[in-house]
């Protein structure tokens, strides 16, 4: 079976388009097969940035949305809070579709094809994810422990995950890195903020 973390050359595309309005702004989002919640933003995303959101965080923050898919989280986000947003995945056609929906959306941001921190080079004052549960605990240890390498000072980390993919054996394994909040949870889905202890 083929993953939304990985990449498949011979995968058929069927183009699709998304509409999503948020606080006056109507979104535009190009999805397609092979990429993770190709017909509709999934709930624990829009769960994750309205949470963000309703704690009322500054305008012109530099974002980095870490494994962004077709771009949703760091999307929204750059254009509400006017801010720079980065993108990084492994999956090229989730890259292409979120380079082709930073345009549409009008947001200042650019792609980085990048296994978790591999090609990062700069520091953020937010990272968000919604991390690759299936790519494994590994790699969402990955990418949610070494972000602290990858904040600014006061820099925080947003996650969302669900009770039932282990929130709390990860969330146990980062708190000695990090001061952990949990900010809301609704449906099995648990919303993170992190920061450098």
């Amino acid at each position: 079976m083929e993953h939304y973390f990985t990449n498949n050359t011979n995968l058929k595309s069927e183009m699709r388009t998304i509409l999503f309005t948020k606080e006056e702004n109507v979104f535009t989002f190009f999805s397609d097969l092979g990429v993770f919640s190709k017909n509709k933003i999934d709930y624990g995303s829009k769960l994750l940035l309205n949470t963000i959101l309703k704690n009322n965080p500054s305008e012109n923050q530099k974002i980095l949305d870490i494994g962004c898919g077709y771009g949703f989280l760091g999307i929204c986000l750059g254009k509400i809070l006017k801010s720079q947003a980065d993108f990084s995945d492994v999956n090229e056609r989730a890259l292409w579709l979120c380079a082709k929906n930073i345009q549409e959306n009008q947001v200042n941001g650019q792609v980085i094809k990048s296994n978790t921190y591999e090609k990062i080079t700069e520091k953020y004052d937010m990272i968000v994810t919604n991390p690759p549960i299936r790519a494994g605990k590994i790699v969402v240890l990955d990418i949610l422990l070494n972000a602290k390498d990858y904040l600014n000072s006061n820099g925080t980390v947003w996650f969302v995950i669900r009770k039932d993919q282990g929130a709390k054996s990860i969330v146990q394994k980062l708190e000695g890195v990090y001061e952990i909040t949990n900010m809301a949870k609704d449906k099995g889905f648990y919303i993170f903020k992190a920061k450098m202890r």
